[in-house]
């Protein structure tokens, strides 16, 4: 299988905690705009696309096992 980085994963996780983050922060300081947008709309988006980039990588590993699963089963039937 070919050797896949979790770098992707990593910044997921970076985005989740840094929308985490920012909530803690608007709900003790009282923020509400971060330059131009809303705090919320900023904290929607980190949140976001920090999901997905975690569902994107685990789909994806999770495809490469299937193809390499039914490779060695083929690779094991023809022999």
């Amino acid at each position: 299988m070919a050797r896949l980085s979790r770098i992707p994963r990593l910044i997921g996780y970076g985005f989740m905690a840094a929308a985490a983050l920012l909530a803690a922060v608007m709900k003790k300081e009282g923020l509400e705009t971060i330059g131009p947008l809303p705090a919320v709309a900023a904290l929607l988006f980190l949140g976001m696309v920090g999901v997905m980039l975690i569902f994107t990588d685990l789909m994806v590993r999770g495809l490469y096992a299937q193809v390499d699963a039914a490779k060695r089963r083929e690779d094991e039937g023809g022999d």
